[in-house]
């Protein structure tokens, strides 16, 4: 049964939408919001009152332009207010903090190491990275008004489910309750792909699109959905584990245990799997995971290199035609540090094999290529999911203004006393 939307969501909505518009275009009248978002004028107007009475619309000066009076121009208020978005990756714990324009004004990266077993270490590296976001950021920790934490893995809201990276990464739910006390509140939790989503919606190849697939490549690899121009969460918020599908029946062994998975063949293992069967003693297998792949960038032209990037690029349009094939979208795009750094030279390989594989009416028009937003997008979508709450009308009701009362201390994390490790459940 399809629920129906009530009064206040739809202008939870539109309130999203006058908000998105001033972000992306940074300046915009009220006509010219009614215009981009397909809203009334009136409502446009009571939204932009809304909106400055919150702290967050501020006059950008007077439009003279045109043979009518002159209109005042309106921008988002950078000063309103600040949104912290943390990207909690295999290999790297990343923290920004974004004025209330989605800028960035503070980060911090700190790097782990992907066979960490430890949640009190990765917990206490993730507190370090988001103490050091804030005080770059320059800002109070009060002006915070809410944060996003993007988890890798199956960010699932039923218990029984597992998650599907082993290691300190499987530890989802005792990772997040153990770090929850210490970061801004409302904290909002997400997995990697729907946060990428939401970054490409806003800034992105989406923006503007109705059906849209995002496919993130890097340790591990996975789909934002964009259907109707929403971000697909699924029945228990873990949809887009494309990278878990099965690409080869009875093929290499995934991460997650499995059998032939996308993610096998195209995930940053996978690809150093392919190079040692195409060359078992190549140096680049020596290195760790970004220097392998900044390696195979910088060698394009050695022939065991080259053979590794043309196996990876069919894997890859063969799996993403079983993608164009089920949702059909207007827009295909790679994001993720794999992609950016080997994107252009997988295309035409990825592009050949995509057209031959997917249905011919499916990939006619498709629109394929590597993201425009070559900026963490975890942490970026994580920050917009954060702000997207905030902007709920309850959320609003209860703050017109910037908090100025301080947030939890960011305290180093002591070791739990039990050294067992905990059950692996989706968080």
């Amino acid at each position: 049964m399809i629920r129906t939307r009530s009064s206040s969501e739809i202008r939870d909505a539109s309130r999203r939408e006058v908000v998105r518009a001033l972000v992306v275009g940074g300046t915009a009248t009220r006509t010219e919001l009614a215009r981009t978002t397909g809203l009334s004028a009136a409502t446009v107007s009571n939204l932009v009152t809304e909106l400055r009475e919150a702290g967050l619309i501020a006059d950008a000066g007077i439009d003279n332009a045109g043979s009518g009076r002159p209109t005042t121009m309106l921008r988002i208020d950078g000063r309103g207010g600040s949104f912290l978005g943390i990207d909690v990756a295999e290999t790297y714990i990343r923290a920004v903090v974004f004025d209330a324009a989605i800028t960035e004004i503070g980060a911090a990266d700190v790097d782990v190491d992907e066979e960490w077993q430890s949640i009190d270490r990765i917990a206490e590296a993730l507190l370090s990275a988001v103490a050091q976001a804030i005080d770059r950021g320059g800002r109070p920790a009060g002006e915070l008004l809410g944060a996003g934490l993007g988890l890798p893995g199956l960010v699932s809201n039923d218990l029984r489910g597992g998650a599907s990276t082993p290691g300190w990464a499987a530890h989802i739910r005792e990772l997040e309750e153990r770090v929850r006390p210490h970061l801004p509140a409302p904290l909002v939790t997400a997995n990697p792909l729907q946060a990428v989503g939401h970054s490409e919606i806003w800034f992105g190849a989406a923006r503007g699109r109705s059906t849209a697939v995002v496919v993130n490549l890097g340790t591990g690899v996975g789909a934002g959905i964009i259907v109707e121009g929403r971000v697909l969460r699924g029945a228990t918020r873990s949809a887009g584990e494309w990278g878990h599908t099965v690409l080869e029946l009875d093929g290499r062994i995934c991460r997650c245990g499995r059998q032939g998975c996308v993610e096998a063949y195209v995930g940053v293992p996978g690809i150093r799997h392919t190079l040692g069967e195409v060359d078992p003693g190549h140096p680049l297998l020596q290195l760790h995971q970004r220097e392998f792949v900044q390696g195979l960038r910088d060698a394009v032209a050695d022939p065991a290199v080259a053979e590794t990037l043309a196996l990876t690029a069919r894997y890859l349009g063969i799996a993403l035609s079983d993608i164009v094939a089920v949702l059909n979208p207007e827009v295909l795009t790679l994001t993720g540090w794999t992609a950016w750094a080997l994107g252009d030279d997988l295309l035409p390989a990825v592009r050949a094999a995509l057209a031959e594989r997917a249905p011919e009416l499916t990939a006619a028009r498709l629109d394929l290529g590597v993201s425009p937003v070559r900026i963490n997008s975890v942490a970026t979508g994580m920050a917009v999911l954060s702000f997207e709450y905030y902007l709920d009308s309850r959320a609003l009701a209860r703050r017109t203004r910037p908090r100025t009362d301080p947030i939890p201390a960011l305290p180093v994390i002591a070791p739990a006393a039990s050294p067992t490790a905990p059950q692996a459940v989706a968080g």
